[in-house]
């Protein structure tokens, strides 16, 4: 089994439920996480046996460019996305941490993760 990750992508964004969060935005902390059975050797030293992290990330920063009431709906436009294009994985999860959540009390982060399994 392989594993493959990007932990702490950090990206300035504008989804809240609340109207002030859509306006003012905040910072979330994601990390992708992908699993799958390996599929060809890795003596070509090339991504076709893998998961290319800067597709990852390139799934990550558009789909957190889309504004949304609810952070579950962000993580799952992710997941949907990477299972899409890469279908041969086993498992994902999606982990999104917002920093600083609008709450009258000191909160480091609210958290959220989506998981996928085959």
């Amino acid at each position: 089994m392989i594993k493959v990750a990007l932990e702490g992508v950090e990206i300035f964004a504008y989804h809240g439920f609340y109207p002030e969060e859509q306006k003012t935005g905040t910072k979330f902390l994601l990390d992708v996480y992908v699993s799958f059975e390996q599929n060809g050797s890795f003596k070509d030293d090339t991504l076709n046996h893998t998961v290319n992290y800067e597709e990852l990330y390139t799934i990550i920063k558009e789909e957190m460019a889309n504004t949304r009431k609810v952070i579950e709906t962000v993580a799952e436009a992710i997941l949907e996305r990477v299972k899409a294009a890469f279908s041969f994985i086993d498992a994902a999860e999606v982990v999104i941490k917002k920093q600083n959540p609008p709450f009258n009390g000191p909160i480091k982060q609210s958290v959220i993760s989506l998981s996928y399994k085959k």
